[in-house]
């Protein structure tokens, strides 16, 4: 037992970083391109953290009720979440009002001066 993964660190990178951060980058892809606010994904990633948790402990006999790994998988899921957010609402901005902003990177813009 260690600080982020359980028993093994190819289970936590494949289920956790792998399937359900791209889930979760999904998630919030889809959040931004219907405008939705940025506390949208604190919401969204609640019941996706709950049922990457349910699969660690259906397919690998994890500790279901584990509040630490729980809190852990929200946070990875949330960190991935809010950068598709932010990639996709940064993309978004810049594409539909060109003379307001530009791009000043990928997970921001700027106006343009």
């Amino acid at each position: 037992m260690s600080l982020f993964v359980e028993d093994n660190i190819w289970i936590f990178l494949i289920m956790t970083v792998f399937f359900g951060g791209g889930a979760a980058f999904l998630a919030g892809r889809g959040l931004a391109m219907r405008w939705r606010p940025v506390w949208m994904p604190l919401l969204a990633m609640v019941p996706l953290t709950l049922a990457l948790r349910f699969l660690h402990f259906a397919l690998f006999e994890a500790e279901l009720t584990s509040i630490h790994y729980l809190i852990t998988d929200f946070l990875v899921l949330l960190v991935a979440c809010f950068i598709g957010y932010r990639t996709t609402l940064a993309r978004q901005m810049v594409r539909q009002y060109p003379w307001l902003y530009e791009s000043s990177g990928p997970l921001s813009w700027r106006s343009r001066g």
